[in-house]
């Protein structure tokens, strides 16, 4: 079985540099000519069935991957972005700013502080594993899907999915790539075949 990671395509909150969390910003005009491409190169990836966050960016770029393929597109709360509460709308700069103490606490311990009013880590990474036993759930773990997310969001799935330590981070995929894994139902083991391909996009 094939797991596909797509994240959104670019919104202008990506270009301006702010944190989304759970605003629910659209897709720009680039971010839809990125996730046209994206449907495109999904052409040699079929799949099965299509998991996405209800969010517009998330949800608009499922749909185009969707209707190329004529698959049923499943829309799942667990795989909105995290909430970044206070921090939403704002960016790094700003946060460091004007929050420091709390921004110092969440990059050295993240499992112990969360940004004002957001997610902590421990519900993030319940509500992915939650996502994965859901889908693992729907398709028998025998059909290849594709999980389409946000940044943050699939960096938590991707970490639980190839079993990194809680101190590693595998940074943030860009807009519109495809991350691709192979599950094994028999050992429950994930193998990474490829990682932020976004070739499509040039």
């Amino acid at each position: 079985m094939k797991i596909y990671l797509i994240r959104h395509g670019q919104t202008d909150w990506n270009i301006a540099g702010k944190i989304q969390g759970t605003h629910d910003i659209p897709l720009n005009e680039t971010g839809r000519g990125q996730a046209l491409k994206l449907a495109e190169a999904m052409d040699t990836r079929p799949v099965a069935k299509i998991f996405s966050s209800p969010l517009k960016r998330a949800a608009n770029t499922a749909a185009l991957i969707g209707e190329r393929q004529k698959t049923e597109i499943c829309s799942m709360k667990q795989l909105v972005e995290v909430e970044f509460g206070k921090w939403e709308g704002l960016t790094w700069a700003e946060i460091q700013k004007e929050y420091p103490e709390e921004f110092k606490g969440w990059t050295v311990k993240p499992e112990m502080v969360s940004p004002p009013g957001g997610e902590a880590l421990e519900h993030i990474q319940e509500r992915c594993i939650g996502a994965w036993n859901e889908i693992r759930k729907i398709t028998a773990g025998m059909e290849d899907v594709a999980i389409v997310s946000h940044g943050a969001t699939l960096k938590h799935l991707f970490s639980f999915m190839m079993g990194y330590d809680k101190n590693k981070d595998p940074g943030i995929v860009e807009n519109a790539s495809i991350t691709t894994l192979e599950f094994d139902p028999v050992t429950k083991e994930f193998r990474l075949l490829e990682r932020n391909e976004s070739s499509h996009l040039q």
